[in-house]
């Protein structure tokens, strides 16, 4: 070899360093944006999978209230439907109720007035058909004004009596506490 062809050589062998240094920092770029690209892709995934369980979660609370709804629009406009007025008794005065009573249908209670209940208790409705022992039929609780409501399933025989007792949230077979609210049918 002669000593004019080293140069050319050397530059040559050069400039392919070059270029292979050149795409290998172009090619760890793309790997380096392909992997963030991955990240910001199962991010912004798992946002949209969070968002999507939310949506599903509030249209299944919606679907259940306009049921709700349309079970309170139905019993209101069936004309056997009563209502009965609860009135305060010794322990909450002012407090007023509500049931709107169907035999075959059951009902609803709707309290206002009342106190909100102690840790461990909540109010519980009762109903008396003729001169049977109070039964139970269902355990509520109020918001801060006082405010509840109670969706009252179908009762055997002839309801003619409602009241509302505090009792122990797990719910009791027979009334212990004392009487908040009582109204005759």
């Amino acid at each position: 070899m002669q000593p004019g062809e080293d140069r050319t050589q050397s530059k040559i062998v050069g400039r392919s360093r070059r270029r292979r240094t050149t795409w290998a920092f172009v090619l760890s770029g793309v790997v380096v944006a392909g992997i963030a690209a991955i990240a910001v892709g199962m991010v912004v995934s798992a946002a949209y999978d969070r968002r999507l369980m939310h949506l599903t979660q509030e249209t299944a609370d919606l679907k259940q209230e306009t049921e709700r709804q349309q079970a309170l629009l139905a019993l209101l406009r069936d004309p056997a439907t009563q209502a009965v007025m609860l009135s305060g008794l010794k322990p909450a005065p002012d407090a007023r109720a509500t049931v709107l009573w169907h035999a075959t249908a059951g009902g609803i209670l709707v309290a206002r007035g009342l106190p909100p209940a102690p840790e461990g208790k909540a109010y519980a409705l009762w109903v008396t058909a003729g001169k049977g022992a109070p039964a139970p039929a269902g355990l509520f609780t109020v918001n801060a004004k006082g405010v509840g409501s109670l969706r009252v399933a179908p009762i055997q025989g002839v309801v003619d009596t409602f009241a509302v007792t505090l009792e122990a949230s797990a719910g009791v077979a027979a009334p212990t506490g004392a009487s908040y609210l009582a109204g005759k049918l």
